[in-house]
């Protein structure tokens, strides 16, 4: 498993908390609140970051565990937990070797992070792994965009690797709604919509919802 060294990125992490907050002001939290309404039992975040959906956890959560690689947004998201309503547990480890027993949690939630893993299959594994057979992913999403010329220029983009460098590893064009449902998950439910972290930034598209292990 990667050390913290290995993913310490202390500079984005500071500028990834300032954006956070700007996007929370322009709708982001109440996509976040939506992302997580209706959540019961034991559930899994992975990279929860600082921590931005833990006031958003309903009651009938009896449990967050929360697994953050970068030690700077990890140190404030253990402080974000203190604050919150719900138990949350945050710990190290990484989406491609998520430190919990098969089918051990009752739901799953990505927010704003399987843009940046090293690899959506093997993080989306891992998911599948550790949720209960009925158990349910959510999920909060940036993703390439279907019309033109908008795909070709996030295409292009994620080719240069410039945004990933300066964006903690973020790729732009994942298609991300298709390698859910590779990984052997059924979308139940998917909103596909146009949001701007920021009034300096161009609206790409977004996607939010539910899906449950196939069958």
């Amino acid at each position: 498993m990667p050390t913290d060294t290995d993913r310490a990125r202390p500079r984005f992490a500071r500028l990834y908390m300032r954006a956070a907050e700007r996007a929370d002001q322009r709708g982001g939290a109440e996509h976040r609140r939506r992302l997580l309404e209706g959540l019961r039992g034991t559930v899994l975040e992975i990279g929860p970051g600082h921590g931005a959906n833990f006031a958003s956890y309903p009651a009938g959560v009896t449990e967050v565990i929360a697994v953050e690689p970068e030690p700077t947004l990890r140190e404030a998201a253990i402080a974000a937990a203190a604050r919150a309503p719900t138990p949350i547990r945050v710990v190290a480890g990484s989406a491609d070797r998520i430190p919990l027993a098969d089918g051990s949690v009752d739901a799953a939630v990505t927010s704003l992070v399987l843009c940046s893993v090293p690899s959506q299959a093997s993080a989306l594994a891992q998911l599948r792994r550790v949720l209960r057979a009925d158990g349910e992913l959510r999920f909060y999403e940036h993703v390439v965009a279907d019309s033109q010329p908008k795909r070709l220029l996030l295409q292009a983009l994620d080719r240069s690797g410039i945004w990933s460098a300066v964006a903690g590893g973020c790729h732009p064009a994942r298609d991300t709604t298709s390698a859910i449902e590779e990984a052997g998950f059924e979308i139940v439910r998917c909103e596909r919509f146009m949001f701007a972290t920021s009034r300096f930034e161009p609206s790409i598209p977004y996607i939010l919802g539910s899906a449950r292990v196939s069958s």
